[in-house]
């Protein structure tokens, strides 16, 4: 009875977010009732086995091909995505700062933002689609390539390792999930990267299931191609490197030792240029890695790992995702079979390492996701009418999250774009160089097409240059009246300001030059 309800009521709750009423529910934010339904049904698991052997349609649904499913996968998320575009239709800060980057290489625009601890990959994707339309909406659809890529490898590494149609429900369980899809209308580059390093660890597993393969020379070079796409794959790398040692054991490696090596001279040749680069800029070779790390907003070494544990595993993948992912983690606890310890393992080293090494955000740990939902529907593929309706509930999820990332989460990053954008706008244009000091410098360099950096960074800047500080009602990082004064010095600035209606408020611009 509680199993019934309380699925009831989830599946209630994804119909009224559909509808369009997701503001019943407080934030938008659905009741995790599923995880309540899923231990009642595991306890009352012996009651429904005779419905299983019914059938309620499951072979019809079983008639059509697996690959027809994950076609039908990507056209979905396909359709959320150019559905979501009208309601963050500003590009936002983490996005503004490798679009900077790309269209400093197509035109000689500055790079406002840019950090050289940031990886060149995006920024080498978004230049190619600027070539192509010089727009905000060429860079969102290298986005959503990125998206189908990761969600085409999800499909194609968990078939062969279940079958098709569970390979399309693990793809579809991923969408699903408000962290994942979240990012989906983005141009970031956080989803690729978790294709690749999905790659990896297929290739991995097929070093040591498949005799005589190249796999391992082929994982090392898409460990590269994930490198240069984020930097921070690194600790993903690290976590499974050693879960492969531990699962599979050394052994096993020194085993294929020629290979290894040989996977080590690709790796060792793909990274050669940065580490030349690296040491150019900072000194050694490692300088940007830990770079960028260091950028990390860590209050305390380790608080990464606590976040990741208070939003494990709802937070991450929402009460659907959750239940799938912690099947996958009790598969992979209780099997003693080789590969599924080791994307278990792997899952969790990966929350470990990242968790101690930056601060904690759902889009760094997307390889875990995917890993546990690959095993959590393997785990509940044993019983059809269940994984029918993980996939039909699923379905379901999409279209709500899709709601709560629409009207819950996209309004308060809009609202702040309501202020900027119109603030840029109106310093695009005029002669010369110009630069603005504002607490929101990649957003504002994009659409003024002027470098800018934060109060912080300001170091003055050229002779002919039009500075122009930007101070918001409400804005952030912005300095006090004495600080101000003292940036001010002995020129005579002009002072204006420009009501918006975001919600920074008024901005008042300080400009000289």
């Amino acid at each position: 009875m509680v199993a019934v309800a309380c699925t009831g009521a989830a599946v209630a709750q994804q119909l009224l977010l559909l509808a369009g009423y997701g503001r019943l529910l407080p934030g938008w934010q659905p009741w995790p009732f599923l995880l309540l339904a899923a231990p009642a049904w595991w306890w009352a698991r012996g009651r429904w086995r005779p419905v299983e052997r019914s059938g309620l349609g499951i072979r019809r649904l079983r008639s059509i091909p697996g690959p027809v499913y994950g076609l039908a996968v990507l056209a979905l998320a396909a359709g959320v995505w150019a559905w979501l575009q009208p309601y963050e239709p500003y590009i936002g800060h983490e996005e503004a700062v490798y679009a900077n980057k790309a269209r400093a290489w197509a035109d000689g625009t500055p790079a406002a933002g840019w950090g050289t601890y940031r990886p060149p990959g995006l920024p080498a994707l978004g230049r190619l689609a600027l070539a192509v339309h010089d727009d905000v909406g060429a860079l969102r659809a290298t986005g959503l390539i990125l998206v189908l890529f990761t969600l085409t490898v999800t499909y194609l590494v968990a078939a062969p390792w279940s079958t098709p149609r569970r390979g399309a429900v693990v793809a579809l369980v991923v969408l699903s999930g408000l962290g994942f899809l979240r990012r989906v209308p983005e141009f970031l580059n956080d989803i690729g990267a978790t294709g690749l390093l999905l790659l990896v660890v297929w290739l991995l597993t097929r070093a040591q299931e498949v005799r005589r393969s190249w796999s391992l020379p082929l994982a090392a070079g898409v460990a590269v191609m994930a490198f240069y796409l984020r930097y921070g794959v690194v600790g993903n790398l690290v976590a499974i490197a050693a879960a492969a040692i531990v699962a599979y054991g050394p052994g096993a490696w020194w085993r294929v030792r020629r290979r290894l090596a040989m996977a080590g001279l690709v790796l060792a040749a793909g990274l050669l240029p940065h580490f030349v680069y690296a040491t150019e800029v900072t000194g050694s070779p490692l300088g940007l890695v830990l770079s960028a790390t260091e950028q990390a907003n860590r209050v305390y070494v380790g608080d990464g790992l606590v976040y990741y544990l208070a939003i494990f595993p709802y937070r991450l993948a929402g009460d659907l995702g959750a239940v799938v992912m912690t099947a996958g983690l009790v598969l992979a606890a209780r099997r003693r079979d080789a590969r599924r310890r080791f994307l278990g393992l792997a899952s969790v080293l990966v929350f470990v390492v990242l968790g101690l090494a930056t601060d904690g955000e759902p889009r760094f740990v997307f390889l875990p996701v995917v890993l546990l939902t690959v095993l959590g529907v393997e785990a509940l593929g044993r019983w059809r009418t269940a994984l029918a309706a993980v996939a039909g509930l699923a379905v379901l999820t999409v279209g709500g999250t899709a709601q709560v990332v629409a009207h819950g989460a996209m309004p308060d990053p809009v609202r702040q774009s309501a202020s900027t954008v119109p603030v840029a706008r109106a310093l695009a244009g005029g002669d010369g160089p110009c630069l603005v000091v504002t607490g929101y410098e990649p957003e504002t360099g994009w659409y003024s097409g002027c470098d800018a950096v934060t109060y912080g960074q300001y170091r003055g800047a050229p002779e002919g240059t039009r500075i122009t500080l930007v101070l918001y009602e409400r804005g952030r990082l912005q300095p006090g009246r004495a600080e101000l004064t003292r940036l001010i010095g002995r020129h005579e600035p002009t002072v204006r300001r420009i009501p918006t209606a975001g919600s920074l408020g008024t901005a008042t611009l300080i400009t000289w030059r």
